[in-house]
C-alpha cells in the first residue's frame, strides 16, 4: 500500500496547532504535525493551550492516522424491497439533519462521509432488509481531523 503523507493542504482550515514541544505524544499527535508543517506561515489561529496537558494526557489529542471516508448511495438500498425504499432512504437521510441538503451533499461527493457515520447507516439500512454486499460508491483514505 503506497505510504500517504501529510501536507499542509491537507490540513483544514482553523484547524488548531499545538505548541508543546515537550509533550510524549507529539509525534503521533496530528495537532503537533499541523503546527510543524504551517506555525511558518501562520500568525494567528485555533491553538491547543498548555491546560490541555493534564494527568500525564493531553484532553486534545488527536491520533495521527488515515481513515476510510465515502460519498455516494447509489448501492446502498438495492438489498430493502422496493415499497420500502423511500422510508429507508428518509431514515438515512435523518441523520444528516433536517432537509436534504447535506445528504445530497454526501451523494454527490462534496462532502465525506466518517467511519462512524458510515456505520450508522448501515444500522438503518439493517432495520429494511440485508446489508450483505452494501457498500458506498467512492471511498478515499483521508487523515482523521475529527
Amino acid at each position: 500500500m503506497k505510504e500517504i503523507k501529510l501536507n499542509v493542504k491537507d490540513i483544514p482550515s482553523g484547524y488548531a496547532l499545538c505548541f508543546n514541544s515537550d509533550c510524549a505524544e507529539k509525534d503521533k499527535c496530528l495537532h503537533y504535525q499541523a503546527k510543524l508543517l504551517k506555525a511558518e506561515n501562520c500568525y494567528k489561529g485555533q491553538a491547543v493551550y498548555p491546560v490541555a496537558w493534564q494527568g500525564g494526557k493531553c484532553r486534545c489529542y488527536n491520533e495521527k492516522k488515515l481513515v476510510q471516508k465515502a460519498w455516494g448511495f447509489s448501492q446502498l438500498y438495492r438489498n430493502i424491497p422496493s415499497y420500502m425504499r423511500a422510508e429507508a432512504r428518509r431514515s438515512v437521510s435523518s441523520l444528516f439533519g433536517s432537509g436534504n441538503g447535506q445528504y445530497y451533499r454526501a451523494h454527490h461527493g462534496e462532502i465525506m462521509i466518517s467511519p462512524k457515520r458510515q456505520e450508522e447507516i448501515m444500522e438503518v439500512l439493517a432495520k429494511y432488509g440485508s446489508i450483505e454486499g452494501i457498500k458506498f460508491d467512492h471511498y478515499v483514505s483521508v487523515w482523521d481531523f475529527d
